[in-house]
């Protein structure tokens, strides 16, 4: 029996380098070893597509139309965009340089910041974070599901519901979501070094549509007038708060990019690739993809008295009533490719990054696509849509979310730039050995540790302050002072 539970368990191992030590099988697997040159084949254009295509998401769409429901205008809203990715930008950067020289993921990355042993506990939490929000990125492309098929077959709006009210779903939206995971499932079959053609060709096609929808909003609000021309409806310390929430909303909108940026610059060609792509495509994509969400939103308003915070409910009402061929057609179009957006997105920020954490954690069973499998089944187990049952709701998850991303972010960009000056031993990232760089203490680097855990003693400082409306805006603190915290203290 043992002899057999043995063979099968060699059978499930990944490929990994004969005549390794167990204590070797657990720090590495060919997912986890520098990427050999020939695997390094993200050129700066692979960079502009990627941050292009990654920009066209529902999700950016949804978190500046939120804006607007709550009480900014379309100039106000498109600030907080500004600001909020301007920020972002360079904090990536930052934290992809070590993958780009060394070409390493952020798992291995981690061990220098934490320790060999330490770091497991920040790819468990990245990991576990990553297949949530797969989930919840799964359930949006369901609903681009639906209104595709809306536009071929009007009655599947009307299928007959099968699952009991505790669900919290029906079994129309179910199916659709089930049909967009199981597309998603030969995405993330692709080598990292290869699936660069999925985003080239998301970078292509969605822009496309975006652009179509921005100008048909316009056309059916009779102008962008009466779209611009709408007033925020804050003002004082409530328009200044309100403004904060978006800018925080937009940081957090890229916590988990930050993070595993070293995941995707570990396959730069050069150093340089993934500089100036990303700290000028970032601001620059989201923000225009955003305004075109500001002004579908503020559409909305014009044409059914009503701001629609989601632009596939917004196409799903385009279809009500007797909608031409021609209108059918163009709904089609637009929600196919944001369904394409959706699963570049998924790939891009939850299965990649859940894929590289679950190898760092389990590295002798599993790798980049099993673990990119594991996500898309956990991310279903979740049940994602009680999360975005409102906008409150949606603003209220990203703050949580973010809280355990942005520490470790700014706990690796203060080891690797203040502490180390962008110096690494590949070779200890490796080794168990006790004069090694990173062995620390046992393993665990423990003042970059509590830099973590204190991002969790000043959540509940926030939390204990009786402030109005302290969960809208606790995106901007809690982002601010975990990111911060650990840089300030760095020294």
């Amino acid at each position: 029996m043992h002899e057999r539970l043995s063979a099968i368990l060699r059978k499930l191992e990944v490929a990994h380098e004969p005549g390794l030590t167990q204590t070797q099988l657990f720090l590495r697997n060919e997912d986890l070893l520098p990427v050999p040159p020939e695997r390094r084949t993200w050129k700066a254009w692979n960079f502009i597509a990627f941050w292009i295509a990654d920009s066209f998401n529902i999700n950016t769409w949804m978190i500046v139309s939120s804006m607007i429901i709550n009480g900014l205008s379309w100039w106000q809203a498109w600030i907080c965009v500004w600001l909020g990715y301007g920020c972002v930008a360079p904090i990536l950067v930052l934290n992809a340089r070590p993958g780009a020289i060394h070409h390493i993921t952020f798992p291995v990355v981690a061990r220098s910041s934490f320790g060999i042993w330490g770091s497991l506990w920040t790819t468990l939490n990245r990991g576990a974070t990553a297949c949530v929000w797969y989930g919840v990125q799964a359930w949006i492309g369901g609903t681009c599901v639906l209104v595709m098929l809306r536009s071929i077959w009007p009655s599947i709006e009307h299928l007959h519901n099968s699952l009991p009210p505790s669900s919290g779903t029906n079994t129309r939206d179910m199916l659709c979501f089930v049909l967009f995971w199981l597309v998603s499932l030969p995405a993330i079959y692709l080598p990292l070094h290869k699936v660069r053609h999925l985003f080239t060709a998301k970078a292509i096609v969605v822009p496309i549509a975006g652009l179509v929808f921005f100008i048909w909003a316009i056309v059916k609000a009779k102008g962008v007038g009466p779209i611009i021309h709408q007033p925020g409806t804050l003002h004082g310390s409530k328009l200044a708060w309100a403004m904060l929430s978006g800018f925080g909303s937009c940081m957090s909108n890229m916590a988990t990019l930050i993070v595993n940026a070293p995941d995707f610059a570990s396959r730069a060609r050069t150093p340089s690739a993934a500089v100036w792509p990303q700290f000028l495509g970032i601001p620059l994509g989201f923000s225009i993809v955003s305004f075109v969400g500001i002004i579908v939103a503020s559409s909305s308003q014009v044409i059914y008295g009503e701001a629609i915070w989601s632009p596939i409910d917004l196409l799903g009402r385009f279809l009500d009533g007797h909608p031409s061929g021609a209108t059918r057609f163009g709904v089609w179009f637009i929600s196919a490719s944001f369904i394409l957006a959706q699963l570049g997105t998924n790939i891009s920020a939850n299965s990649v990054s859940a894929g590289c954490d679950l190898t760092s954690l389990f590295p002798r069973f599993i790798n980049i696509r099993r673990g990119g499998y594991i996500a898309a089944i956990v991310g279903f187990a979740i049940c994602p849509w009680n999360l975005l049952k409102s906008s409150s709701l949606f603003t209220t998850y990203l703050s949580g979310y973010s809280v355990f991303l942005s520490s470790i972010a700014g706990v690796m960009v203060t080891e690797y730039w203040l502490n180390r000056r962008g110096h690494v031993r590949v070779t200890d990232l490796y080794t168990t050995r006790r004069d090694g760089w990173y062995w620390y203490t046992w393993g665990f680097n423990f003042r970059r540790v509590s830099f973590f855990f204190s991002g969790f003693l000043s959540e509940r400082c926030v939390y204990s302050i009786k402030f109005p409306d302290l969960s809208l805006y606790s995106i901007f603190i809690l982002v601010s002072i975990e990111l911060m915290l650990p840089i300030s203290l760095g020294f």
